[in-house]
């Protein structure tokens, strides 16, 4: 076990990317715990952490919401949200976060969100007042409800590494702590709105709302059908994925009329660039994993978290902090393959339900996203906006202060979490 530890910091510390890091670092334990033996196996498994019939929907996901880019469907958003909310005060900074809400089941990865809503309503809000600072601010903080509200990428990776939990629970487990994460932002916007002055929009009414939010709906058709298929028992995740896939194809081409056989083809290789990274990360973290699990490093984990307190309230309150920590410096899905492995069984021995952990764990890692001194969401909102990084985390305070809140109510209230799954049990 000393040599992985060894290898992971050293190459940890000199950068090296992250699927290497942990294919090495479970080659050199194999091979302390059993030499040669157990290096002959690492193929195998590495083959299998990518061989599931599931993770067939992840390419499907990603190809849909490329595909949503591409047709134009946040330009739609945006103006069915500016007609609804235009008369309110900070009326672009509340469409900000409601577009994200909507966005987030197309997508389920918050750079995605991050991009393609700060593209359009960044320099929107900018020509209407608002600092590039703040315009940058609310943009990361409201993406990050993409990989929490399902579809999420991220969810089906976490079922593919773990197997305790069902993609279908994840689902439905995720949608009132995205909830919960929309209304806090709303919150801190409304507040920040009434302090500076923010202007408003636009004179509206109901009209020009029906009218904006029709040509909408069909594409918002997208979230319930797969959500629909899934949590109704009509189809598996894979099939409503690829059904998803489909559905969008025809939209972009027959309905929107916005699609082309280029788009096609750039979303193509814009999934094929995403899921290979993907795929290569859960091929590497199975190494790690069975190293973990041969060694019983699990184990050992849940004894230190018990030897430094047996409130559970202080347990998960530490395991936070480490994931926000751990969550600075590697993105999301890095981070997930490389700590869900220590972590979950540790947890799920000190007694906290596998699903309620699942949640806290990625809503944490997510909120880490936007934490220096990496924050890949937040420092890519600061180079649409062009402002300093350092600027936008200090105006991206009390949107964070929001989001811990949220974490502290999903750790603590674990019925919270487990209400909507248990309709479905």
């Amino acid at each position: 076990m000393t040599s992985a530890i060894s290898v992971f910091i050293v190459l940890l510390f000199i950068g090296t990317p992250i699927a290497l890091l942990m294919a090495l670092s479970g080659l050199a334990g194999s091979w302390e715990l059993g030499g040669l033996r157990f290096i002959q196996i690492i193929a195998e498994r590495m083959f299998s952490g990518v061989s599931g019939y599931l993770l067939m929907a992840v390419p499907y996901f990603i190809f849909t919401s490329e595909l949503m880019n591409q047709a134009g469907l946040t330009e739609r958003l945006v103006a069915f949200n500016n007609a609804l909310l235009g008369r309110i005060r900070g009326a672009l900074s509340h469409v900000n976060i409601v577009v994200s809400l909507f966005f987030s089941g197309l997508t389920g990865a918050a750079i995605t969100d991050t991009v393609a809503v700060g593209k359009i309503l960044i320099p929107a809000m900018k020509r209407e007042g608002y600092t590039p600072a703040y315009a940058a601010a609310v943009t990361a903080c409201s993406s990050i409800i993409g990989p929490i509200i399902p579809p999420s990428v991220v969810m089906v990776v976490y079922a593919a590494i773990l197997q305790n939990v069902t993609v279908l629970d994840l689902f439905a487990a995720g949608i009132l702590p995205g909830l919960l994460m929309t209304v806090a932002l709303l919150v801190a916007s409304f507040v920040m709105a009434w302090i500076y002055k923010f202007p408003r929009h636009g004179d509206t009414n109901l009209r020009d709302a029906a009218r904006a939010f029709l040509p909408t709906v069909p594409a918002l058709l997208v979230p319930v059908i797969i959500l629909g298929g899934i949590l109704g028992g009509l189809t598996t995740i894979t099939e409503a994925s690829a059904f998803a896939a489909m559905y969008t194809l025809i939209l972009g081409f027959f309905v929107y009329r916005t699609l082309t056989l280029r788009k096609v083809w750039e979303s193509l290789v814009a999934t094929v660039r995403f899921s290979g990274v993907v795929f290569f990360l859960l091929a590497s973290s199975t190494v790690l994993g069975w190293f973990v699990t041969r060694s019983g490093l699990a184990r050992d984990a849940a004894g230190m978290i018990t030897a430094i307190s047996d409130n559970w309230i202080v347990q998960i309150g530490l395991v936070n902090l480490l994931l926000i920590l751990l969550g600075t410096v590697l993105d999301v899905l890095p981070a997930l393959v490389v700590v869900a492995p220590v972590l979950v069984p540790a947890m799920v021995q000190l007694g906290f339900d596998p699903l309620h952990f699942a949640i806290v764990m990625i809503i944490t890692l997510n909120v880490a996203n936007i934490t220096p001194p990496v924050g890949m969401t937040l420092m890519t909102a600061s180079q649409i906006a062009g402002v300093p990084y350092e600027r936008a985390i200090v105006t991206a305070l009390p949107f964070y202060l929001s989001h811990l809140a949220v974490i502290a109510v999903v750790s603590l209230w674990p019925a919270f979490v487990l209400f909507i799954p248990s309709l479905f049990d």
